[in-house]
């Protein structure tokens, strides 16, 4: 019996270190078994004008809230597009910026036209932004594979209404052949509510978190055959912004599949 069981918590520790399972690890021997989240970005493309987005602005404001699903940690991002603005209410949180990037989504993912809510998850998986159960399914699968690592951090202080951050990507762990790897830097903010008086969702106090407010392409991993990428950006915040809720987030998404490699976030200081 005791020949059983030393040989047991051997094969459990081989298992624990080099099973399938990511994000495991095991440091000492009497140390208990870590989980390492691995980052999953949640995007939600979704609009004030739109009656059935509501649900999902929440469902999205909950994942955020709770940074983990299990093993994945939770990067999300709240999109709104500006093609329900000609239908009574023009959401002040719009952009034709974010309408195009989910075009973007409906070519790589063979979705057809664009439409609110719509989520999506490591930028490969699409589906209703109201379906919950899906959602979790999506998230939890998007958390098994290894991730790119990714580094980022504020350099302080905030200055002249801007922030410099400074961006670290190792090697990919594994690319699209004859993709391109783009460092994505984005800014989101937290808190936001409004009273809509018109449109579908007339006479609601719509709340969002966290809506994203700046997103630019700040390089390319593998540029001038380095297999790294570091660099540091600099962002204008807008005075309308609320420092207090602003956070900064990185992440590596190849330009043709959409596939997001891998993610880091930070909140900024005052």
């Amino acid at each position: 019996m005791r020949m059983l069981a030393v040989g047991t918590c051997v094969f459990l520790a081989y298992f624990l270190v080099w099973g399938p399972k990511s994000g495991l690890a095991v440091h000492g021997q009497n140390s208990q078994t870590v989980v390492v989240p691995e980052p999953v970005v949640v995007e939600l493309f979704t609009s004030e004008g739109c009656s059935s987005c509501p649900p999902a602005d929440a469902f999205l404001a909950q994942l955020d809230a709770g940074k983990t699903l299990g093993t994945a940690e939770i990067i999300a991002l709240e999109e709104h597009v500006d093609y329900w603005d000609q239908d009574g209410w023009k959401d002040p949180f719009s952009s034709s910026t974010w309408t195009a990037r989910q075009s973007e989504y409906s070519g790589s993912l063979h979705s057809g036209n664009p439409y609110t809510p719509e989520m999506i998850v490591d930028g490969t998986a699409g589906f209703v932004g109201s379906r919950v159960a899906m959602a979790r399914q999506e998230i939890q699968k998007a958390a098994e594979s290894k991730k790119t690592k990714v580094e980022i951090s504020e350099i302080p202080p905030v200055q002249n209404k801007s922030v410099t951050l400074k961006v670290s990507v190792e090697k990919p762990l594994s690319l699209t052949p004859k993709d391109t790897p783009e460092v994505i830097l984005a800014i989101t903010e937290s808190g936001l509510h409004s009273s809509v008086k018109a449109g579908e969702n007339a006479g609601q106090e719509l709340h969002h978190s966290p809506v994203l407010r700046e997103l630019k392409v700040i390089g390319v991993v593998g540029k001038n055959g380095q297999d790294s990428f570091t660099a540091q950006s600099t962002i204008k915040l807008d005075s309308k912004w609320n420092l207090q809720n602003l956070r900064a987030i990185a992440f590596v998404q190849e330009k043709k599949s959409r596939r997001i490699l891998g993610a880091a976030t930070v909140r900024l200081t005052q």
